[in-house]
């Protein structure tokens, strides 16, 4: 099988382990956001700004011992010790965070004006998730797509069975189930939301204890030492990257008047979630090219391969940017259930255009995590991160969530013309830039002539997206037919 196919089947399996969790994790889009499920608007901002400190608190969990565990496993010719070193560390760390949390919790929901009710369900569930990084990891350096693909869909369909559950049946059923009349509460839905979510995560550890029998704890202090050191720039990264991916709502909510600010993040929420198809996409590809770069980096002539991945990616995500534009009336209807929300749809196209400079730049990061120059990760990713807090700084007193959507889009494409410059210099790649733009800058023209000339006129727009599907088909032929030929 060529290194390619390889590439595709396990973005493929990957795509399946990301994208139907997340898309039955789609469902509770349209659950939250149904009339009388929560009782505002304001209480899906609630949730949201929750959901961005976990974001936050599991790349500082991680502390990028996760991608050192990747680097390290393909270098060292001991790999259990890499496997008890690394899983030793998080064992440690995770353990200690979760007593001191414990102890400094009111203090915590002090500095995040969090219900320290909500707190402390959000303390368990970050153990829970932060123990199973390695076993993940693992399962993905051997190859066990399929086993990770499963865990992670069973993770996912009890969070989603379990929040329906809980906002939908629970009330009507306490009236009949005498037991059940004892965990019914009135407006407890948003700690609902985290119970489901705790019990998803402690089925996963259980799924994966087999791991940790398995397991040899050995722990090589030196081995330790050196992983820290290629981690610690890759969680500085982490953080960076978190603050540019979800600190928008944490700000919108410290920054807007009080009395609209929860609302103004449960819109811009709601209709952020319409770029999930670009950001499912994405993430399965990261998932598949992250163990694909390490283990090609000393084949011959790997440039060539990191070069024709780049422009997959870009070529499929150019359609997916316009098929959602010119669908998103249409999608709307769908995931968003009340027209309290639709406010805010104007963001949806700079969203998708942000994460598909976002998934660009995990291809084009190849270069420094290969060449164990991952302080530059960290370096682009605080450069991102800065422009991030500037612009949200700035334009949200002026142009709210519109405001904390362009500042997405200026980090990505500023971490993309970064990692580009930074590559040519210390590990050139032959990418075709010509083709990559002209894609891009096509897939924008024609998504800015659906959404804002002609949004909701379905004759145009899907002549525009056919148009697109011609010009992709006459210069990829050939890989096409090769592609689907093997």
């Amino acid at each position: 099988m060529s290194t390619l196919q390889r590439l595709f089947k396990q973005t493929f399996i990957y795509g399946l382990a990301t994208v139907l969790p997340r898309m039955l994790n789609f469902f509770l889009v349209p659950l939250y956001t149904s009339p009388g499920v929560l009782n505002s608007v304001a209480e899906y901002g609630t949730v949201s700004v929750i959901f961005s400190w976990f974001v936050i608190f599991n790349v500082v969990l991680a502390y990028g011992m996760e991608t050192a565990f990747f680097r390290f496993f393909n270098k060292e010719k001991n790999q259990d010790n890499v496997i008890g070193t690394s899983t030793i560390s998080l064992i440690i760390s995770s353990l200690g965070f979760f007593a001191l949390a414990l102890v400094f919790q009111n203090q915590i929901a002090y500095i995040t004006e969090i219900k320290v009710e909500y707190i402390k369900l959000v303390i368990w569930i970050l153990l829970l998730d932060a123990l199973v990084i390695i076993p993940f990891a693992w399962l993905r350096a051997t190859e066990k797509s399929m086993t990770y693909a499963v865990i992670k869909i069973v993770n996912v369909a009890i969070n989603l069975g379990l929040n329906l559950f809980f906002l939908l049946a629970l009330k009507d059923w306490s009236y009949h189930i005498d037991f059940l009349d004892n965990i019914c509460k009135e407006d407890y839905q948003i700690n609902y939301i985290f119970i489901a979510n705790l019990i998803a995560s402690a089925v996963t550890l259980l799924l994966l204890l087999s791991f940790y029998v398995k397991v040899k704890f050995r722990f090589d202090a030196d081995l330790w030492k050196r992983m820290m050191r290629y981690a610690f720039p890759v969680l500085i990264a982490g953080i960076a990257f978190s603050v540019n991916e979800t600190f928008d709502r944490i700000l919108l909510s410290k920054l807007l008047p009080e009395d609209i600010a929860d609302t103004q993040v449960g819109m811009y929420s709601a209709c952020y979630k319409l770029a999930l198809f670009m950001t499912l996409f994405a993430t399965a590809y990261r998932l598949g090219i992250e163990p694909f770069f390490f283990s090609h980096a000393n084949t011959k002539n790997p440039q060539k391969n990191y070069a024709k991945i780049l422009e997959f990616f870009v070529t499929i995500g150019s359609l997916i940017l316009l098929g959602v534009i010119v669908f998103a009336d249409v999608l709307k209807i769908i995931v968003i259930r009340s027209e309290a929300y639709w406010e805010a749809m104007s963001v949806v196209p700079i969203i998708l255009l942000a994460y598909l400079f976002l998934g660009m730049y995990h291809n084009l990061s190849v270069w420094y995590k290969i060449t164990d120059r991952t302080k530059f990760g960290a370096y682009i990713s605080i450069f991102g991160a800065v422009v991030t807090l500037v612009l949200n700084f700035w334009l949200i007193p002026i142009i709210s969530y519109k405001g904390s959507a362009i500042a997405t889009l200026a980090a990505y494409a500023s971490m993309v013309l970064l990692s580009y410059y930074f590559g040519r210099k210390y590990y050139p790649i032959p990418y075709n830039i010509k083709k990559i733009s002209a894609y891009i800058l096509t897939s924008v023209i024609f998504s800015i002539l659906s959404f804002y000339f002609f949004r909701e006129n379905y004759v145009v727009g899907i002549g525009l997206l056919i148009v697109f599907v011609l010009i992709i088909y006459k210069f990829e032929k050939q890989d096409i037919k090769n592609l689907l030929k093997r």
